[in-house]
């Protein structure tokens, strides 16, 4: 590597590693994956350096690498298969697809915005989400939190649309019994 490109990689990771760092643990939630996501948008760089024309400017170029890499980290975890326990709808659901008696959904009487402005609400959401099955909870946050459309999702992730569907419906019913036994039943 000659001199100058060394130059110019020291200035990008000194101008850029700290951004790059907090988008990629904002998006995957884990200090030690977001840490690795970034040395690799780094050495794909190294790579590409020599390809970089300055069409768009550093920054851009190294968040569209870590943007892949992130995409690259949810498409290979989905496509790992879930273990789902059948106890857990057969406690939901009765034989014939309905609710069982004592955990058919209760209404909440809350007004959204401010449940969402309360901290400790958000923690026990943070807790409910983390509780998913890691697929369920890719699906979610690219769903509800990065406000991707479900197309979109599927492309991204490489499954089947009725699978994704299945994917957010399983989890919502998931995230409302979390949700309702550690919040409103507290």
């Amino acid at each position: 590597m000659s001199v100058e490109k060394r130059v110019d990689l020291t200035h990008l990771v000194e101008s850029y590693a700290g951004d790059l760092y907090s988008w990629a643990l904002h998006k995957v939630s884990d200090k030690e994956l977001a840490k690795d996501l970034v040395q690799d948008t780094f050495l794909v760089a190294v790579e590409k350096l020599d390809g970089f024309k300055g069409d768009s400017s550093p920054k851009t170029w190294l968040f569209s690498i870590l943007n892949n890499k992130i995409v690259d980290v949810y498409r290979k975890k989905v496509k790992q298969p879930v273990n789902m326990d059948p106890e857990v709808f057969s406690a939901l659901f009765n034989a014939d697809g309905g609710w069982q008696d004592n955990k058919h959904p209760n209404e909440w009487e809350v007004q959204e915005p401010q449940l969402l402005d309360d901290s400790e609400f958000q923690q026990v959401l943070k807790k409910c989400l983390d509780a998913l099955p890691e697929k369920w909870n890719i699906c979610v946050k690219l769903k509800y939190l990065s406000g991707k459309n479900g197309q979109e999702i599927c492309q991204e992730l490489g499954i089947a649309p009725t699978n994704f569907w299945q994917i957010v419906h399983r989890a919502k019913l998931q995230l409302r019994d979390c949700v309702e036994n550690n919040w409103f039943k507290n």
